[in-house]
């Protein structure tokens, strides 16, 4: 990373080593141009947690990492990256141990997709609920702007994750609502960048979002950068706005052994942040 400029990188847990250089348990990361000035791992409210139902050893699936960033002109700026859990299931059945029919091991190959596959969703769900709340809490007590990225394994609307786009408070008058609620909320980068394009266009282009997963004949956008009010170009003390989003698939639509054989099999999601004149 330092070969491409970016001097500042960093890392909030270790993968399991399982073979000399094989690994599991990837971790997430950071790299930057500019210094990063603390870093730390976002631990869970245990608290929140269990009155959500979960137990008191609550944990990420993987570590999520918060990183703060000293950027021109914004100062210190709070980059959190995560990997949310994956829709795999959290059940496997071990069909050694049972002396099952076919039928048998089908059936319970079935329960168990059914209830692992939803088991994973409730973390990943809990995951995103307990992250948006510490990332609130921060935003009071600091005042920094917030990006979020990372692999979210979900889209943003299908109701798992799209707690983390809330933008709506009930029993509050608009006034307070409209004053303090943008300070607090996060952005998909995407609509930003269709919100800045609209401003300097005066009419909205048919812009294409490009999938960043793809898995048999379907595809879906899986990877997200969020963005506080800052870099909103609709928002009158914004700093910055979104002036290019870009989804970086060379490696999934024209994969070269050579140069993609160790490749993300997602997309690379990027934008380009210009300040505001």
């Amino acid at each position: 990373m330092a070969t491409q400029g970016y001097n500042y990188f960093a890392v909030v847990d270790q993968p399991e080593v399982i073979d000399d250089f094989i690994f599991k348990k990837p971790v997430v990361a950071i790299a930057s141009r500019y210094p990063i000035v603390e870093i730390t791992a976002v631990k869970p409210d245990i608290e929140l947690a269990q009155a959500l139902g979960l137990t008191d050893n609550f944990s990420f699936s993987r570590k999520a990492l918060r990183a703060t960033i000293n950027v021109p002109h914004a100062g210190n700026c709070d980059c959190y990256v995560v990997h949310f859990k994956s829709k795999r299931s959290m059940i496997e059945l071990d069909k050694r141990e049972k002396n099952f029919t076919p039928e048998k091991i089908i059936i319970e190959q079935l329960k168990a997709n059914i209830a692992g596959s939803w088991g994973s969703t409730l973390q990943r769900g809990s995951e995103a609920t307990l992250l948006i709340i510490d990332m609130i809490a921060r935003r009071e007590a600091t005042n920094n702007p917030m990006i979020l990225m990372g692999d979210f394994n979900n889209t943003l609307t299908d109701g798992v994750l799209n707690h983390l786009l809330t933008n709506t408070l009930h029993f509050v008058s608009t006034i307070d609502r409209e004053a303090y609620l943008a300070k607090y909320c996060l952005y998909d980068a995407w609509h930003l960048f269709e919100v800045a394009q609209t401003n300097e266009t005066q009419s909205k282009n048919e812009l294409t979002r490009t999938p960043t997963h793809y898995f048999g004949a379907g595809s879906s956008v899986l990877d997200y950068i969020l963005l506080s009010c800052e870099f909103d170009a609709s928002y009158h003390d914004s700093l910055y706005q979104v002036s290019a989003y870009n989804t970086y698939d060379r490696h999934l639509i024209n994969p070269v052994f050579e140069r993609d054989g160790e490749s993300t099999d997602h997309g690379v999601v990027q934008v380009t942040l210009t300040l505001r004149s």
